[in-house]
């Protein structure tokens, strides 16, 4: 069973988050209709849900993306749903067995990688949204990729329903540029783009 570190990733989620400015929190993001807020709202969700697929307690319903919801306290509360959701991960039972997150049923060892794919997408997301840096890591990055890749070949209808249309990306582009690119994403969206996906 190969486990995943997600504690790089969720800390550079959460850098990007401290960096988020109130006037901000309306500007667009490459989710089609979700402003940074809702994007913030997603996080908020997507850290609960798959932590608590770590645990293998199941949660009904996948996490919404609204501004209007986005909670008062999502400063404090992200940070530590991030830190939560790395520390579960890296328990080793949390990659055994099957579990449960937003009515997807996935071995524990595929859905490792998906969480680390939400965090990474996302960050990236939130990254070009508020005009911040974005540094990945390399290895979660390598994982994921591969990840989406091997889902396209063998479970495409599984890959189409978890992300937008494919983009086209060259094969000598960067790690980070395929994997935008294979979940439905410009690698050189900015706010001003036209071009944008669903949340996902």
């Amino acid at each position: 069973m190969q486990t995943l570190d997600l504690i790089p990733t969720a800390a550079e989620v959460g850098r990007l988050v401290a960096g988020v400015r109130e006037d901000q929190l309306t500007a667009p993001t490459p989710c089609a209709g979700t402003p940074v807020a809702g994007l913030l709202d997603h996080l908020v969700g997507l850290t609960l849900a798959f932590r608590l697929g770590a645990e293998k307690q199941p949660v009904t319903g996948a996490p919404r993306a609204s501004a209007d919801e986005l909670p008062a306290d999502w400063r404090t509360r992200l940070p530590e749903q991030l830190t939560a959701i790395a520390a579960a991960w890296a328990q080793p039972a949390a990659w055994e067995g099957v579990t449960e997150v937003g009515g997807a049923t996935l071995p524990g060892a595929a859905m490792g990688v998906v969480a680390a794919d939400e965090l990474l997408v996302h960050g990236w997301d939130l990254a070009v949204a508020t005009g911040q840096a974005y540094t990945p890591d390399p290895v979660a990055v390598a994982r994921c990729l591969a990840f989406v890749t091997d889902l396209a070949g063998s479970a495409p209808q599984v890959r189409d329903g978890m992300f937008g249309p494919p983009v086209p990306v060259p094969d000598a582009a960067p790690d980070l540029d395929r994997l935008l690119g294979r979940t439905g994403r410009d690698p050189g969206w900015s706010p001003s783009a036209v071009r944008q996906h669903p949340v996902g």
